[in-house]
């Protein structure tokens, strides 16, 4: 299964070639939503009134967070210690999330490839 970041989302939704691969993840049913990303996307969608869009988006299969603190904290450490800095704590527990129920995590954020170099996290390309 692939996690699908809303930065993802948002490039698709905008038409953004470089993320269409996003459609054979969709029609092979491969793509899973946690409850952050959902967070970041669907405010915006209901205030653009996007009915049918807040629909499917909550249809995607959703993969339970288990936030562990002491985890993210480590993560943060790591990051600082190999110069990646500025990573926010959303990106951090979507990563944990990633990681902790083995997914492959599909997002355009540049520091997740950074990031996968020191924490094990697994990008789809």
């Amino acid at each position: 299964m692939v996690l699908v970041d809303s930065s993802v989302w948002i490039e698709y939704f905008r038409g953004n070639e470089s993320v269409l691969q996003l459609n054979d993840l969709i029609e092979t049913n491969n793509i899973c939503i946690n409850d952050l990303i959902l967070a970041e996307l669907i405010p915006s969608i209901i205030h653009t009134n996007e009915d049918e869009l807040k629909e499917l988006l909550m249809s995607v299969t959703k993969i339970r967070l288990d936030i562990n603190w002491n985890q993210i904290i480590q993560m943060q450490i790591e990051n600082l210690r190999n110069g990646i800095n500025k990573v926010g704590i959303a990106d951090l527990i979507i990563a944990q999330n990633a990681i902790d129920n083995d997914l492959v995590l599909y997002a355009v954020d540049k520091h997740f490839p950074l990031m996968s170099t020191v924490l094990g996290i697994r990008l789809y390309y």
